[in-house]
């Protein structure tokens, strides 16, 4: 009895002494890393024009984790489960600011052909380009009206229309706005007229936009065909479990059966994968 005891006195005492001599270097590790991923994540921020306080972000990037683990313990009830959780909190924030960002980008080229018009009328009626692209941001919403006034202020504190825009075509990666931007180059360079390459631009922005909505039409048969095919044995899998707990014993307790287990999951994926691969159409 006095054995175990002392095993597990030794133990406790060798963990609690590592700690103590890791917690300075590991406590230094994890600030930098959330310096580094704050001041990233800040200035990703800031190119959407919204400004959060560092210690938001802190807190956030704290809180998310522990969030997440109390939540995947408290649905499955095991520590393996919560730890799953933390990983997911850990990268949950980075993924919103994700698709937070895709969003705002899409929502901008939407917008593009809108604000061409603009421009094009207002060059039509005896407008500059800065006068247009002044008209531009008075009448279209966000993100267009934000990004293209960045660019107004940034000539007038005395940067050149060509850097403005080209910083521009840096924040918002878009092949629509590059050809815009292009064009623009293009027309300042030359002096030639702006207003017809800005209009066939919008003629051919508008074209493609029409065949992407036909090739998301046309595919969206056969993602979600991989969706239902790679969701079925799962959803069977589950529904048969709670219907019949006994019945995956011979698969669960046999080497044969733990790997087809593991081969079906194998085949499971690459076909998901292949099946999401074949869907995507590049236009």
């Amino acid at each position: 009895m006095l054995l175990p005891i002392l095993i597990l006195g030794l133990i406790f005492s060798s963990v609690t002494i590592l700690t103590w001599q890791l917690y300075p270097a590991g406590a230094q590790a994890v600030g930098i890393y959330h310096d580094k991923r704050v001041s990233r994540d800040s200035q990703k921020l800031a190119r959407m024009f919204l400004w959060v306080p560092r210690k938001k972000l802190i807190l956030i990037y704290v809180i998310s984790p522990f969030i997440t683990a109390v939540a995947g313990f408290i649905t499955v009830g095991t520590v393996f489960a919560a730890a799953i959780g933390a990983v997911f909190g850990i990268a949950l924030p980075a993924l919103v600011l994700r698709i937070m960002e895709k969003n705002r980008i899409r929502k901008f080229c939407q917008q593009l052909v809108d604000g061409l018009m603009i421009m094009c009328s207002s060059l039509k009626g005896g407008l500059s380009l800065l006068q247009s692209i002044e008209v531009l941001v008075e009448e279209m919403p966000a993100p267009l009206s934000q990004e293209f006034g960045l660019v107004l202020r940034e000539n007038k504190l005395g940067v050149p229309l060509d850097e403005c825009m080209e910083r521009l075509n840096k924040r918002i990666k878009s092949d629509e706005l590059n050809l815009v931007v292009t064009a623009i180059d293009i027309a300042r360079e030359t002096g030639g007229n702006l207003t017809e390459p800005l209009e066939k631009l919008m003629f051919t922005i508008r074209e493609r936009d029409k065949l992407m909505g036909k090739v998301k039409t046309l595919t969206i048969q056969g993602k979600l065909q991989g969706i239902i095919m790679s969701a079925m044995p799962i959803i069977f899998g589950v529904v048969v479990y709670y219907l019949n707990p006994g019945f995956f014993d011979i698969m669960l307790e046999t080497e044969v059966g733990r790997m087809l287990l593991i081969g079906a999951g194998v085949l499971e994926i690459i076909g998901s994968f292949l099946l999401w691969k074949l869907s995507q159409v590049e236009v």
